[in-house]
């Protein structure tokens, strides 16, 4: 542990001599701002104007505390933690991210505080390739203008929802504090190829279809599918329009993690936990995984509207697939839609809603229904600095008695305070 601490203090030293020593270090080309510039980009703009001069490193970092004053309560039959209101762990993100050729970046993201770790530990990471200079000039660039690669161990682009998701410390550009409820998200290692012109999107990837790496169980694993196809432009002045539909295929792997792979853990910690639980080791609270670990095949929908202030972003999920031991497919789907309206100077202030739904069917045959309802109110004090106050509800439908969830819900309000520079 101090071993850790020590070389995560010794490699911050040193990046951070490199970013001063760097000029122009505040930003990269085709690359997502981690600050209020950065909402609502999805994927970063393909520019084909080059400001590189030389090797420049960018070093950010990202910070959030959340104060916590929810209740919860279920049928009695199984206990529940005690909790009440005061703060939750601080959490925080290291941000590498570098200019090593014309059109070509690297980005790394460090997870320096956690829920699910006591230590660092790297997130993941990727090598995104906008020209193919490196091997002559402007060789193939009448189809580089419109391509990008990205190579790496890294967050797969599933849906749209991660570029608005909080990513532990990273939560400038989610206007809530909580994530979906089945929050479809996962690092793994692969390839993906994107095609951008005139506003149409066209994304096919691979991965090898595992969050924790090794060679070890080699044949229990095959590779993964990844898709997206969409339309992003203004349609109209101050009209922004844009849909999207994603596919995460595959036909074998030894667990799938799909609902499960985020390690930094969820913001409402503790509910609807029981009494020995642990923030580290009952990391997931509050959210739902159908645990189709294998075999297994999603699609989403994902609508993004945008006037003036007023914006819209819905979410229509279905996923199938089964378990080891089962031999019959399962299905769970998962409905949200969220308005916000972003006002004051520069959009600095919004007030929003979100309403979701997950609708399930469990392995023992029980159908099951998660609600959940989110008023959100948030205030950009600098580019760099938000603060949102949240009240959150949330109920659980459809669950056995022996479960802990049996006519569970919890309820409150949260509040976030949010860095990324």
């Amino acid at each position: 542990m101090k071993a850790t601490i020590k070389m995560t203090a010794i490699a911050v030293l040193i990046f951070t001599g490199m970013a001063l020593s760097a000029q122009n270090n505040r930003s990269l080309d085709n690359y997502r701002e981690p600050d209020k510039n950065g909402v609502n980009v999805f994927e970063p703009e393909k520019d084909t104007t080059s400001t590189f001069q030389h090797v420049k490193v960018r070093l950010g970092g990202s910070f959030a505390l959340q104060f916590q004053a929810l209740s919860h309560e279920n049928s009695g039959a199984l206990p529940l933690k005690e909790i009440g209101e005061n703060f939750n762990l601080a959490t925080a993100n290291l941000d590498l991210d570098v200019a090593l050729y014309d059109g070509v970046n690297m980005h790394l993201r460090t997870y320096l505080s956690s829920r699910h770790h006591p230590a660092p530990y790297v997130k993941g990471g990727y090598f995104q390739v906008d020209k193919l200079d490196f091997i002559s000039k402007d060789f193939l660039k009448g189809i580089m203008d419109y391509v990008t690669v990205k190579v790496g161990h890294m967050e797969n682009n599933y849906g749209d929802a991660h570029f608005r998701r909080s990513d532990n410390a990273q939560t400038i550009y989610n206007p809530f504090v909580g994530n979906l409820i089945m929050d479809g998200f996962t690092t793994e290692v692969g390839a993906e190829v994107y095609v951008n012109k005139d506003g149409f999107l066209g994304m096919v990837g691979l991965t090898n279809g595992k969050l924790n790496q090794g060679v070890d169980n080699p044949g229990v694993t095959s590779p993964s599918f990844v898709a997206k196809l969409g339309y992003d432009n203004m349609i109209a002045d101050e009209l922004r329009f844009r849909l999207t539909g994603s596919i995460y295929s595959t036909s074998k792997v030894a667990n799938s993690y799909l609902y499960s792979a985020d390690r930094a853990g969820s913001r409402y910690y503790f509910v609807l936990e029981s009494e020995d639980a642990s923030s580290s080791g009952n990391f997931r609270s509050g959210r739902y995984d159908p645990k189709l670990s294998n075999e297994i095949t999603a699609f989403i929908i994902n609508p993004f509207v945008k006037y003036r202030g007023l914006e819209f972003f819905g979410t229509l999920e279905i996923a199938n697939g089964k378990a080891d031991a089962e031999t019959d497919a399962r299905s769970a789907s998962q409905f949200a839609g969220e308005l916000i309206y972003r006002f004051g100077r520069d959009e600095n202030i919004f007030i929003g809603g979100r309403y979701n739904m997950v609708d399930s069917e469990e392995a023992n045959g029980n159908d099951i229904q998660i609600a959940r309802t989110q008023l959100s109110a948030g205030w950009f004090l600098t580019k760099n600095v938000l603060v949102k106050l949240e009240y959150v509800n949330q109920q659980y439908d459809g669950f056995p008695t022996a479960s802990i969830l049996n006519e569970g819900k919890f309820n409150g309000i949260m509040m976030e305070a949010a860095i990324s520079f």
